[in-house]
């Protein structure tokens, strides 16, 4: 990551700027969060381009552990098309693999 600011509550934004290998210039992301319940709920857009979408990430506690379930909403069927075509969709695995890892202590 080369760059990341968060301002984690409702009505707060957020940009992560990131390097890949498989682009010449670097990626950023950006939007603002509409609703953060801490330990339970967290909403934002994503605003890189007009049909972004909207992620809703919920946390349920599950007695020693924790369910996560994210949602993605699209503003049209088209947007969601486009965005499984183009692999943009694709980073959530890796991401929660890093998560596993950092909370493994790994």
């Amino acid at each position: 990551m080369l760059s990341c600011e968060i301002d984690a509550r409702t009505g707060g934004t957020y940009r992560f700027v990131f390097a890949h290998p498989s682009f010449q210039q670097p990626m950023a992301f950006h939007g603002r969060y509409l609703e953060v319940i801490p330990n339970s709920r967290i909403v934002w857009t994503n605003e890189e381009s007009p049909d972004g979408s909207v992620t809703t990430l919920t946390f349920e506690d599950l007695g020693g552990k924790t369910r996560q379930v994210l949602h993605d909403k699209y503003p049209s069927k088209e947007a969601a098309d486009e965005a499984v075509a183009s692999g943009s969709t694709s980073g959530y695995p890796e991401q929660f693999d890093g998560l596993d890892d950092l909370l493994a202590g790994g």
